[in-house]
């Protein structure tokens, strides 16, 4: 089991380290016959982390040329979340403040018409509440709601922005204006808890007005 393993980390770092390889060329480095690379490579296809292609080539035969996949990549070191934070700090340190609220309401007003779109059509306030949790449990933020009679809870387990928010406390507060925007005139919403203000969860209470 050891050694699949290690044959199938081998075969993601190959594709990695020479771009897309014809089946032939990837038993030759694996130093596996065809069958024994085939079905390596259908395992990986399978976990989603490599995908194939068919070349035709002149006359000859078409040949299968495999590939990774997004997913197949992201099994590497990527550094664009760290610079991106460093990027957002340093921003926040040393533009204007009215400079940093207008790069932040551009992307909470985007986030909104994203929002937008999927709640298009629906007036009854719980689906509303129902669907933003659906939308944000799928954006990581391990969201559920909670019918309490009068009013709804919004309940997020786990904030995948929290090392952004820590830096600009601007992000929960465009959040926040976010929620009363999406959810209409006739809803109020308030936050109960906060991570970053030491609970272990964000909760947000929504009533009709």
């Amino acid at each position: 089991m050891n050694n699949n393993f290690a044959d199938n980390e081998r075969a993601v770092w190959i594709l990695k380290t020479q771009g897309p390889q014809p089946l032939c060329k990837l038993a030759e480095e694996l130093k596996v016959t065809m069958e024994g690379a085939r079905f390596q490579l259908l395992k990986l296809a399978n976990e989603g982390l490599v995908q194939a292609t068919t070349e035709a080539k002149g006359r000859g035969r078409p040949k299968q040329i495999w590939s990774l996949t997004e997913a197949g990549n992201s099994r590497f070191p990527d550094r664009h979340q760290d610079l991106a934070l460093r990027l957002l700090c340093n921003m926040n340190k040393t533009l204007p403040t009215g400079v940093m609220d207008e790069v932040l309401d551009a992307t909470a007003q985007s986030t909104l018409e994203k929002y937008q779109e999927e709640l298009k059509g629906i007036t009854s306030l719980e689906s509303r509440v129902s669907i933003l949790a659906d939308i944000r449990n799928r954006e990581g933020y391990m969201a559920e709601y909670i019918n309490e009679g009068n009013s709804y809870l919004l309940v997020e387990n786990h904030c995948p922005i929290q090392a952004a928010a820590s830096c600009c406390s601007r992000f929960c507060q465009s959040e926040h204006e976010m929620f009363a925007r999406i959810l209409g005139k006739h809803a109020k919403v308030e936050r109960l808890e906060h991570i970053l203000g030491g609970q272990r969860r964000c909760v947000y209470r929504i009533t009709g007005k």
